[in-house]
């Protein structure tokens, strides 16, 4: 977490963690349950998205979404649990801009203004 943030990672409960994401004005997540958590309450979502699943289906549902990483990387479809590929190439070229960027464009669309 940055300067003025709280890492809660590995301190909280499903409840606790419906909480906080629910009270939030958006997420920035890997496709994992907080995302779909997000989902669930409506809130916009940053998706750090490993394409070894299909988006379309797999994706944040229902709600503002900016999806990043390489949909294209040679994990695609694998259906892999861990990553197959050295160096994690579908979400190592994600910078830190791109995310604030994201974080900006659901602002601006009207998805994260909680």
């Amino acid at each position: 977490a940055a300067a003025g943030g709280t890492d809660l990672g590995g301190r909280t409960d499903l409840a606790g963690l419906a909480a906080i994401v629910a009270d939030a004005s958006a997420v920035v997540v890997g496709n994992t349950g907080p995302a779909h958590l997000a989902a669930a309450a409506g809130v916009p979502v940053v998706s750090l998205f490993a394409p070894t699943v299909p988006f379309g289906q797999w994706g944040p549902y229902r709600v503002p979404t900016v999806r990043l990483g390489d949909a294209a990387a040679p994990c695609r479809d694998t259906r892999a649990a861990s990553c197959p590929v050295p160096g994690h190439p579908c979400l190592s070229g994600v910078d830190p801009g791109d995310v604030v960027n994201a974080l900006r464009t659901l602002a601006v669309s009207g998805g994260g203004g909680r």
